[in-house]
């Protein structure tokens, strides 16, 4: 069951019940095992959790872009605008990727062809997409590095990524999934390894962006400083599935979740001046190629009971738009970070 706030604006991308796994030699590892959520239009949701909790591959899944073999969207849902996209042939997917849904991904040195150069990578989206002759794809081009705060970009579009910076390699990733003007774009870990000066510029960027053109905004990350900046809505993953979905502001001052309330107890304070060390959640992130009986994090929590060990939890609802799957919330429990 995807869940969802209360919004005037219209859904564009709504996943139910998603379970991508992977048969590899040592058993099946259930990387999403049943994944629902949806975004509005010009919504920024945010997908959080640990290393490993499925982040990265549900949004891989939704645009088909797992390995086959070994890994398989089983069941579920993919729905944008109304239509299946796990029902598309794949010459459809590739007319849908780079278009109507974009992505950035995670480390932009590994994703651009080092032999191309920035405007020949753009300029290709463009002419598969909008069938632009090269001169037209050029020009394009250069308004999109402007867009997205390139300095010099007419000398910088004939350069190569190994020239760029890694601030200016992330912009141009941006301009590459903003080419065609997409519906929603999928950042997977947008700022990881950048300074903090270029991560603010960054998120600034993507904000205006979405602002100014509409676009919703798949956001996957671990950092919660970012999902405070930049995130209208929350979904907390942890071993394959969701565990907690809530307004952004909710979400820090009410977590319901022990997971989620120990995430953000992880979180450095800067008016907390007695905090020796940061709080940590025990234990580790239990093994995927496994069935997992009861409650995933009950191994972890401290508030686990006989219940949580053999039960799964279901999504309940606390509150409007606030949604957690556990037998013990936290509905009287404030963060430290709130």
């Amino acid at each position: 069951m995807s869940t969802s706030s209360s919004n005037l604006k219209p859904v564009v991308l709504d996943v139910n019940d998603l379970r991508t796994y992977f048969y590899t030699r040592d058993g099946v590892v259930r990387s999403v095992d049943g994944m629902s959520f949806s975004v509005n239009q010009g919504e920024t949701v945010a997908i959080v959790g640990e290393s490993g909790c499925g982040k990265s591959v549900t949004s891989l899944s939704i645009l088909r872009l797992i390995a086959s073999p070994p890994g398989k969207i089983v069941s579920g849902t993919i729905r944008f605008h109304g239509q299946n996209l796990l029902d598309r042939s794949d010459e459809e997917m590739r007319q849908i990727r780079g278009d109507k849904i974009s992505m950035i991904f995670q480390e932009p040195m590994t994703s651009l062809n080092p032999v191309l150069t920035v405007g020949q990578q753009i300029g290709e989206v463009l002419e598969l997409h909008r069938q632009c002759n090269k001169e037209d794809a050029r020009a394009r081009t250069l308004e999109i590095l402007k867009l997205v705060n390139i300095p010099e970009p007419e000398s910088r579009i004939d350069s190569y990524p190994h020239q760029l910076s890694g601030g200016m390699r992330q912009r141009v990733m941006i301009a590459m999934a903003l080419a065609c003007d997409p519906e929603i774009l999928i950042a997977d870990e947008p700022t990881t390894a950048l300074d903090v000066t270029i991560q603010a510029q960054i998120l600034n960027l993507m904000r205006e962006l979405r602002d100014r053109t509409g676009t919703a905004i798949i956001l996957i990350t671990h950092d919660l400083g970012v999902v405070a900046e930049m995130a209208q809505r929350v979904v907390v993953m942890y071993a394959g599935k969701k565990v907690e979905e809530a307004e952004v502001g909710d979400l820090f001052s009410k977590p319901l979740h022990p997971y989620t309330l120990g995430l953000l107890n992880s979180m450095p304070r800067l008016d907390d001046q007695e905090q020796k060390r940061l709080t940590e959640i025990p234990g580790v992130v239990p093994s995927l190629r496994t069935e997992i009986i009861g409650c995933a994090f009950a191994p972890r929590c401290p508030q686990a009971g006989e219940r949580c060990t053999v039960d799964t939890p279901s999504l309940q609802q606390h509150g409007e738009g606030h949604w957690v799957a556990c037998w013990h919330p936290h509905t009287t429990m404030v963060a430290q970070t709130a």
